[in-house]
């Protein structure tokens, strides 16, 4: 069950509404075959921009669908920095890595 507090506006409301019907659309995809099960925008997502823009695209969807996937993130796009990690094996192993530790320092 997904409760709004009282503080978000009807627009951000019906983009969250705009984005949950896309999400099944996409799951229609796949049920239907025109999308794989295991190379699709949902399986995928997010698209960092380092993977969109990169030189070669093997997806069996564009790269729009990939960047844009709703009309309204053309806005107001925000770019991921990374693709998925498998949230128990990250959870498990995550690494860190400090390149300057003089900086790092300074402010401990």
């Amino acid at each position: 069950m997904i409760e709004p507090t009282e503080s978000e506006s009807k627009a951000e409301l019906d983009r969250f509404c705009e984005a949950m019907i896309k999400i099944r659309q996409e799951v229609a995809d796949i049920e239907a075959g025109r999308l794989p099960r295991d190379d699709n925008p949902l399986v995928n997502a997010p698209h960092p921009a380092g993977v969109v823009l990169a030189d070669t695209w093997s997806r069996p969807y564009s790269r729009e669908v990939a960047a844009f996937p709703a009309p309204w993130v053309k806005q107001a796009k925000f770019w991921p920095t990374t693709s998925r990690v498998d949230n128990v094996y990250g959870d498990r192993h995550l690494i860190t890595r400090i390149t300057d530790e003089q900086p790092v320092a300074a402010h401990a």
